[in-house]
């Protein structure tokens, strides 16, 4: 197994969260892991990415080369598209189809989705709204991380496993909303 993936998105928005959800998964089906994250501006409104390498045998570089990324997960379209020189030609980009519009002259909409119905492979969801209508506003992530499942490769209960494990210091009812935003991932894939 091997599975290089970038995620990206603006601070504040949960990429790291959904990087340590990830490796947590990874961490308990013992695959090795290597992250390497690179925080643009560093702070909320900032673009925000991390390479995330899973693989059952040793990885020696934590960087991900043009070409090689299996799944690119974006918490905003436009970021979407800035890593797509690195998506490799079978690859997957799972992505938040509403943009967040944190810079003067962010490209049209009709373009960015012009640009992504090129990729072969690509989920496009409203997870805010997913988020809102399902009672579960601060788990947007989540939300598309459970759309992504599939395309990381990651039985989906070892990813519930991983939740689990990395929100219980917060409480029951924490744990649980992310667990049903993971799920409307899931449901929202198909």
């Amino acid at each position: 197994m091997k599975t290089d993936i970038i995620l990206c998105g603006v601070g504040g928005q949960g990429i790291l969260t959904i990087a340590t959800i990830i490796g947590q998964a990874a961490m308990n089906e013992n695959l090795y892991i290597k992250q390497a994250e690179v925080h643009g501006m560093s702070q909320r409104g900032g673009d925000v990415q991390s390479n995330l390498r899973l693989s059952s045998d040793p990885i020696d570089s934590d960087l991900i080369a043009e070409g090689r990324c299996d799944v690119i997960i974006s918490m905003e379209p436009m970021e979407a598209l800035r890593y797509l020189p690195y998506l490799s030609k079978d690859g997957w980009i799972i992505t938040a189809n509403t943009p967040f519009v944190n810079i003067p002259d962010y490209p049209d909409m009709d373009k960015i989705n012009a640009d992504l119905s090129k990729v072969k492979n690509v989920i496009a969801i409203d997870i805010e709204q997913l988020a809102k209508d399902n009672g579960v506003p601060r788990s947007a992530n989540v939300i598309l991380l459970g759309a992504a499942q599939k395309a990381i490769g990651i039985d989906f209960d070892k990813l519930e496993n991983a939740v689990r494990d990395v929100f219980a210091r917060k409480g029951e009812a924490i744990v649980e909303a992310n667990l049903k935003a993971l799920k409307i991932g899931k449901e929202a894939q198909k």
